[in-house]
């Protein structure tokens, strides 16, 4: 059996507001064309389907044509798709029951019957192969808060212990059903310990002193762990069959040198037989210009030097400008700007940095007691965050003009 691992597609998203539909509608061309020349069985989407809990109408339109065309041009795929921190979870489930029937399950959240039991069927879906028998089956999980995982008792991390628990019943479940040794395979949207984070574009999961998931929580029975969250591809610690496939397009500059791909696993009976990754094509470059911060002359200069070809303005490079100054620059924008007219190039960001080193200064507001925190003034905090900004003291005409934006006097010599 094969299946197709994908993840934290977020839709709708833009980059420094830039609009991304092409980028995304490319995307979902290629993977398309990928599923039907990959002969793929079962796809699986581990969540971040959209970029925010209320995503535009276009974004969800880019969503729902996806799923049809995939089912029109493998009629016998089946897909499982999960919320992550950044869906809806009502929003992307409200369709399941139509969904059903063309063999998508999708699962917001973690539901509960009158009783007050969660219910567990909801959360596993059999994945069939090209024959249609039952091949695999899979434990749907979304991306979990701390209401809907069971109650345990414990002296460690409530919290952890009931993510660990809640995998264990709904595989415990899914195993009263295991027929011919199955491979069992489970998503999950979370971050896990030994996982490398993308500073810029991920929202951080902060559950109680919960900050990342043992791996040990899955259950070596479950042969595939897919997992969503973290926008770089990577297995977890030495655990190969526990993966993030990773975002298919750079969320933010940092992500510029993350291998984009999906996850293709080839299972043989229970086990995983290869996993090979498909890297993404970028439908859009994103340069960044220098590699590392430089005084304003030097940056101007390779601007200036910089030659691309035409191009539509939505296949356009992003780009991100890097400048080492030693004091503020009111016109930095305008200069770039100048520099860049006519150049098939979209200015997504400006980055400064300050003396030789690019340091920001000292933290410490002095604050040891609350009697301190309220005694400190607005001056006192503007002078501080300068001072921590560009490692020198704030003039006398920019403590006025601060002083005027809070109507009162500043106190300063002339």
């Amino acid at each position: 059996m094969r299946l197709l691992h994908t993840s934290d597609w977020h839709l709708g998203q833009t980059l420094h507001d830039f609009d991304r539909s092409y980028e995304h509608e490319r995307f979902l061309d290629w993977l398309l064309d990928t599923l039907e020349a990959q002969q793929v069985d079962a796809l699986l989407i581990a969540g971040d389907v959209f970029d925010n809990p209320n995503p535009s109408a276009d974004a969800q339109k880019l969503f729902y044509h996806f799923l049809t065309e995939a089912k029109r041009r493998v009629p016998k795929l089946d897909m499982a798709i999960i919320a992550g921190n950044h869906d809806s979870a009502g929003r992307l489930e409200a369709p399941a029951p139509l969904l059903k029937n063309i063999d998508i399950t999708v699962v917001g959240a973690v539901t509960r019957n009158a009783q007050g039991d969660i219910e567990l069927d909801r959360m596993i879906a059999p994945l069939h192969d090209r024959e249609g028998d039952i091949a695999a089956w899979c434990l749907v999980i979304p991306f979990l808060r701390p209401g809907d995982v069971p109650r345990v008792s414990t002296e460690g991390d409530a919290y952890l212990e009931g993510v660990r628990l809640l995998y264990r019943q709904t595989l415990d479940y899914a195993l009263e059903r295991w027929e011919n040794r199955q491979a069992i395979v489970a998503l999950g949207h979370c971050h896990t310990s030994g996982g490398v984070t993308s500073e810029d574009s991920e929202r951080r999961i902060v559950i109680g002193g919960a900050e990342a998931l043992p791996v040990d929580t899955f259950d070596r029975a479950i042969a595939y762990v897919a997992l969503g969250h973290l926008h770089r591809a990577q297995q977890v610690g030495d655990h190969k069959r526990v993966r993030y496939c990773g975002s298919p397009l750079p969320m933010s500059f940092t992500e510029l040198h993350y291998p984009h791909q999906v996850l293709r696993i080839d299972l043989d009976g229970g086990a995983i037989r290869e996993i090979t990754p498909l890297r993404v094509p970028r439908p859009v470059d994103l340069l960044r210009i220098p590699q590392d911060p430089a005084p304003i002359d030097e940056v101007i200069r390779q601007l200036q030097a910089l030659e691309l070809p035409d191009r539509p303005r939505n296949e356009q490079p992003y780009l991100q400008v890097r400048v080492q100054l030693t004091a503020p620059e009111p016109g930095l924008r305008t200069k770039i700007d100048a520099v860049l007219d006519n150049k098939p190039v979209r200015l997504a960001r400006i980055e400064t940095t300050y003396g030789k080193s690019g340091a920001t200064g000292t933290n410490d507001f002095g604050c040891r007691t609350p009697d301190d925190l309220q005694r400190l003034q607005p001056e006192d905090i503007f002078k501080k965050l300068y001072q921590r900004k560009y490692n020198a003291e704030p003039d006398v005409s920019l403590l006025t003009a601060f002083a005027e934006l809070l109507n009162v006097q500043p106190d300063v010599a002339p």
